[in-house]
């Protein structure tokens, strides 16, 4: 195992350790439940998982009305009850199973085109970058979703750091 520190914030990630040829097995899963805008559980062999969307990142649900707008844009694309395939990428410090969900699509990356997510910079090693970064140029020149607004909205890796900020003692 290995740990990858963010400069946003030093989130560690825990990476799985993945078979010889590099890459895990696809899982397949059904989904339970749809958290905010980038996580849901899923039930795998009789198990419950917590999955975090890999390679994305949605507005934190205190960013009214985007949060609630990227968590209503998941449950679209994951209705309770679909089959999934999971491409695991690594556990997070949460021990979430961070994953691309693969339902009809590439959830993660319809999420983005469709302006509801940010592409998750920091995080893009085992996604396909290129497809990840022009779906999002794509949203942002037709002005969808949190591209609306001018530059996008703050991002959420940085709104979750000035809140941290801002809760600091002194």
């Amino acid at each position: 195992m290995a740990v990858l520190l963010s400069g946003a914030g030093l989130v560690p990630i825990v990476l799985v350790a993945l078979p010889s040829g590099g890459r895990a097995q696809p899982l397949s899963a059904e989904v339970v439940s749809i958290g905010d805008g980038d996580t849901l559980r899923v039930r795998q062999e009789g198990q419950l998982l917590t999955v975090r969307l890999a390679c994305v990142d949605a507005p934190e649900t205190a960013q009214s009305p985007w949060g609630l707008q990227a968590r209503r844009s998941l449950q679209r694309h994951l209705p309770l009850g679909q089959s999934v395939t999971l491409e695991v990428k690594a556990r997070d410090r949460y021990g979430r199973t961070v994953a691309e969900v693969i339902g009809d699509s590439n959830i993660g990356l319809a999420m983005v085109e469709a302006g509801a997510v940010f592409v998750y910079r920091q995080y893009l090693a085992g996604c396909d970058a290129m497809a990840y970064q022009e779906a999002e140029q794509r949203a942002r020149r037709h002005r969808l979703g949190v591209w609306q607004q001018p530059g996008g909205l703050q991002r959420p890796w940085d709104f979750r750091r000035s809140r941290r900020a801002s809760q600091a003692p002194g």
